[in-house]
């Protein structure tokens, strides 16, 4: 049998023998109808030890189709135009063991991407991409064997934090690489071959944290006593004004001659 549009069902569709024949057709066309809505328009499915496996590469794919088959063991997606995994993207796919996402255009990956396959996944290809990080969250539990060669890494502490914990494709694991650093020193060089070198992303993100924080108090400082001398001046200026002001007053012994010079004409 065949899906409507044109793939091969392996899987039979029983109908009882004891069922009217009009009622045993109608039978047959509900099932073959949920089936076909079971595998994406796009995509071809097949069987394998009586689990699904979906074929949509190269396909002009945007997104991750919603509607893939429940009992999905392999997805093949490589060589499309994907630049998002959402959150929970295959939350529905509890029997999951490959995930091929290569030649993609994918530049974000949620924290929540891979929830619901964390313990099924086996092999999850991320190759040939365009992500430059990606959060510590997204790969939490996760043992399957991945690939992220060929994208252009930022190397810094979170994604040195994130590899750390990853169990790496052996044969590609020398193709991830720092495309940029923050460090330039590392940019395009292996990513692991830093690290084992005994460079730590994270005291270099430490240290800048510092500098700014150095910057920034020097800034407080200096607007501190700017302000203070401004006060001091200021306080000067008119301490200064008030003196000639009292200055410019008649002494107490200047009134008394005046006053007797006064009555003496008197």
């Amino acid at each position: 049998m065949t899906y409507p549009g044109g793939d091969h069902l392996s899987k039979k569709v029983f109908i009882p023998h004891g069922y009217p024949l009009i009622l045993r057709l109608l039978l047959a066309v509900i099932c073959l109808s949920v089936m076909g809505f079971a595998c994406p328009k796009s995509c071809h499915c097949s069987e394998r030890n009586g689990l699904t496996v979906v074929q949509c590469s190269s396909r002009n794919l945007v997104e991750i189709p919603p509607d893939l088959p429940h009992d999905t063991v392999s997805l093949q997606l490589s060589s499309n135009r994907i630049t998002k995994i959402p959150n929970q993207a295959f939350k529905n796919l509890p029997w999951l063991q490959e995930l091929d996402l290569s030649r993609n255009a994918i530049e974000t990956v949620d924290a929540g991407a891979f929830q619901g396959v964390t313990e099924s996944l086996r092999a999850l290809d991320l190759s040939h991409n365009h992500m430059q990080s990606i959060p510590k969250e997204a790969f939490a539990r996760l043992h399957a064997k991945i690939s992220l060669s060929n994208n252009p890494w930022y190397c810094e502490c979170t994604l040195q934090e994130v590899l750390r914990e990853l169990w790496l494709d052996p044969e590609t694991v020398n193709e991830v690489s720092c495309h940029t650093s923050v460090q330039e020193e590392y940019a395009g060089k292996p990513v692991t071959q830093v690290l084992d070198s005994g460079i730590n992303f994270c005291n270099f993100h430490h240290k800048t944290t510092d500098v700014a924080m150095f910057v920034t108090m020097f800034g407080w400082f200096t607007m501190v006593i700017a302000y203070v001398i401004y006060y001091v001046r200021h306080n000067q200026e008119d301490a200064r004004r008030h003196l000639e002001y009292l200055k410019s007053l008649p002494s107490s012994s200047q009134i008394s001659k005046d006053f007797d010079t006064i009555s003496t004409v008197l």
